[in-house]
């Protein structure tokens, strides 16, 4: 009986499954340095067959439909294949009293765009009150000290669809002495 008890406490029930290996935002191209191995007890069988088995080929391709974080499995409900997805990667710049220092990679944010006066969205949706882009993804956001050129400003890089990634330029570009809000979603 002690055997017994000794073999079945040394006998490993645990699944190979591959995790995050930092935080990343939606329409991130996952690479072999982004996931690390975890070995999972899932009560239920069936539960391991929503996560990538690190112990199975991963399919090529991998782009995050979502964020995920640091030590995240990687569930099959978060990637989709990178090359059916339409994600353009927008840099903006934005003075820092127009972003919480809070923002960073995998946020989702509205951003706003401000006129320098009235006049200046006379033919623009622009002082409708709406955002000019909805709900995107933080793809990259470093440091105020990180950023290229000395103006104090803060870029982002955020994930659009091509249809967005055209209506944000245009609105852009048809607005006097346009200022960016970023405003983020908690």
């Amino acid at each position: 009986m002690l055997l017994g008890g000794l073999v079945l406490g040394t006998s490993d029930d645990t699944v190979p499954v591959w995790a995050a290996s930092d935080s990343f935002g939606a329409g991130h191209v996952l690479t072999g340095e982004d996931l690390a191995v975890r070995r999972v007890r899932f009560d239920d069988r069936d539960a391991v067959a929503l996560y990538f088995r690190a112990d199975q080929q991963l399919p090529p391709d991998l782009r995050l439909s979502r964020a995920v974080g640091a030590g995240e499995l990687l569930p099959r409900a978060a990637v989709e294949p990178a090359s059916t997805h339409d994600r353009r990667e927008v840099p903006i710049s934005v003075s820092p009293g127009q972003v919480p220092g809070s923002v960073g990679v995998g946020d989702r944010v509205d951003v706003y765009l401000r006129p320098s006066s009235r006049t200046g969205c006379e033919e623009s949706t622009v002082c409708d009150g709406q955002p000019v882009v909805a709900g995107v993804t933080v793809l990259d956001a470093p440091a105020t000290d990180d950023t290229f050129g000395g103006d104090g400003t803060r870029m982002l890089v955020l994930g659009m669809s091509g249809p967005e990634a055209q209506r944000f330029f245009r609105l852009v570009a048809s607005t006097d002495g346009a200022t960016l809000t970023v405003v983020g979603r908690g």
